[in-house]
């Protein structure tokens, strides 16, 4: 099957795994997110007869296949069938579910495959490999277990199907239920199969009742709840991070080079994140980050706050290449770890603040911000108001230059301002005075540098010409309002320069790695909330209709999209595209009261 993209993602908070369309796990990193891809055919991690880098199932005679989540789900259900009518079904999920008063997540994954009808042959290859698919491992097995020993751990297979077929990848005809539980090098002391039912059933019972609990839009449910689940799939809930996309270095577009690792924790996306979440009453998740972001801040002491981190808030992240894998349709180079780490984003000090200013306001969560949280992020504010005019690599992550990037000065500004509005709130009113005061001088010099009468728009850098898609969100950080003419004068120079069909790039400029090829999807989504903001609604909800149907089969989206053929490009499953699904919807849907 070639690599593409339409893929589904299944996993419970701690790892996560792809999955291809013939029932292929393509890619699931071990014992994290950001651990070492025992499965990593999705980037080229197979030896040349293919034995390397998946978990796979295969039909004999292989005809057809379909593939569907389980009502409201992370529950994977795919439908192999052969050429005579003969088939099975593979359910895959990540147990998660409430045990003895906390949280059950285990770095596993559990997979049955049952008949359907006929007389289905299929082979089991199961094909782990470690250290980024260039380390085979030793291979020792009991009487219902198989281990895969690595370098630096080993994971388990137990399972009631007989492991003569697995370890020789003998067909056989499936004539009843098998269950495969891959996770921690721990004995399996029940039944396999009671076990897989009962992880099963309180697996999709922990989903829908989650989902159940969203306050979600009138219109496009089944959008959001599918990006609300995928968005609650990338967060780490051990630490609170929330990563970027599940995988590294799907190139941005063909031959690009821009191929990077996202699975790790970005400030700035991942404020975005919880934002959404919160406002479809996903709590949980932002006090989770809160908590993370406080680590962060408290570690950092006044010091440079990073862009990037990993889920475990480690800060150093040494970007290395991986020659043991091709890549993905082998466009490589494969990366590990991001050198953003070490750049400097102004910006990230505005996400910290915003992303803690919603303790503060929500009284449904358990720990309201209060006196101290203000304290603890008060020198946050300080470093935005030092460095709002500062140079530096702006959002987009430039590699090779430095400027007073727009968005970012307005973040740092909207940290000030944030940071008045919390004084005021806990009743400080001399800092509430000071903030603002702060914000204000900020604002008024932003208002001069970043305006070109001559574009007539807010562009890119200080006293620069170009444009970038993040200018769309000036009236979403309140900097300025929806009526103001330099908004609607800003939103018609983005689009006149950055619009390519229905797809809206983040600017036009050749950059470190030559011109742009793709839309970058977010973007989109900025144009969309843009639109409807300036009251162009019909503008919007097309555009947005049209997005959506942009989605893979499973209703996931990547980084990138080829604004011609509509290909999917960039890692997957994005965080910050999925984003822009719950916002716009939630903006452009009709309410309740009105439809009903």
């Amino acid at each position: 099957m070639k690599q593409s993209l339409e893929l589904g993602l299944i996993g419970n908070c701690q790892i996560g795994a792809l999955i291809d369309g013939a029932g292929s796990m393509v890619w699931a990193c071990l014992p994290s997110f950001d651990g070492d891809p025992v499965f990593c055919s999705l980037l080229g991690g197979q030896s040349d007869n293919g034995n390397g880098g998946h978990f796979s199932v295969e039909m004999i005679d292989f005809a057809r296949s379909h593939q569907r989540y389980l009502h409201n789900s992370a529950v994977l259900e795919t439908c192999l069938y052969d050429k005579t009518g003969g088939g099975v079904r593979i359910t895959d999920f990540a147990p998660r579910f409430r045990y003895l008063g906390r949280m059950f997540r285990p770095s596993m994954l559990v997979r049955t495959i049952e008949p359907l009808g006929g007389a289905p042959r299929i082979r089991v290859r199961l094909k782990p490999v470690f250290e980024y698919g260039a380390t085979e491992p030793e291979i020792t097995h009991g009487s219902n277990h198989i281990r895969y020993i690595g370098p630096e751990f080993a994971i388990r297979l137990t399972t009631d199907m007989s492991l003569t077929q697995v370890l020789e990848e003998n067909s056989f005809v499936l004539e009843d239920t098998v269950t495969l539980l891959l996770g921690p090098d721990e004995s399996v002391l029940e039944s396999v199969r009671k076990i897989g039912r009962e992880f099963y059933e309180q697996t999709l019972d922990y989903w829908q009742e989650w989902v159940r609990g969203l306050n979600i839009p009138f219109e496009w449910q089944e959008a959001v709840i599918r990006a609300a689940i995928t968005l609650k799939l990338s967060t780490f809930e051990d630490t609170g991070a929330v990563i970027a996309a599940m995988t590294t270095s799907i190139p941005e577009a063909p031959d690009s080079g821009r191929n990077w690792d996202y699975r790790y924790c970005w400030l700035r996306d991942s404020y975005f994140v919880v934002h959404a979440l919160n406002r479809l009453g996903a709590t949980k998740t932002m006090e989770a980050f809160i908590r993370y972001i406080v680590n962060i801040a408290a570690a950092v002491d006044g010091g440079r706050l990073q862009p990037v981190y990993a889920v475990s808030g480690r800060a150093k992240l040494e970007e290395s290449t991986v020659t043991s894998l091709p890549g993905y349709r082998g466009m490589g180079p494969v990366r590990v770890g991001n050198q953003a780490y070490e750049q400097i984003q102004n910006d990230v000090y505005g996400a910290l603040v915003l992303a803690a200013t919603q303790a503060f306001f929500d009284r449904r969560l358990s720990k309201p911000g209060d006196r101290s949280l203000f304290e603890r992020i008060e020198h946050i504010g300080q470093r935005a108001a030092e460095l709002y005019r500062a140079p530096d690599a702006g959002l987009w992550e430039y590699r090779g230059r430095q400027r007073v990037h727009s968005f970012s000065s307005i973040m740092c500004w909207a940290a000030c301002d944030r940071l008045a509005r919390i004084a005021a709130h806990l009743g400080l009113a001399e800092r509430a005075t000071h903030w603002r005061d702060v914000a204000d001088s900020i604002h008024r010099e932003i208002d001069a540098e970043a305006w070109s009468d001559e574009v007539g728009a807010f562009t890119e850098a200080f006293g620069r010409p170009e444009l970038d898609a993040s200018l769309l969100l000036v009236h979403e950080l309140d900097f300025v309002s929806a009526d103001d003419p330099r908004f609607r004068a800003t939103l018609e120079a983005v689009e006149k320069q950055l619009r390519r069909g229905n797809h809206l790039f983040r600017y036009a400029a050749a950059d470190d790695f030559g011109e742009p090829e793709n839309a970058f999807n977010i973007c989109t989504f900025w144009y969309i909330d843009a639109l409807a903001a300036a009251g162009r609604r019909d503008e919007a909800r097309e555009l947005f209709e049209h997005m959506l149907s942009c989605r893979n089969s499973l209703g996931l989206l990547s980084e990138d999209i080829d604004p011609t053929t509509g290909e999917l490009w960039g890692n997957f499953p994005q965080t910050y595209s999925m984003v822009g699904i719950i916002n716009a919807a939630a903006r452009l849907s009709v309410s309740w009261e009105d439809a009903l």
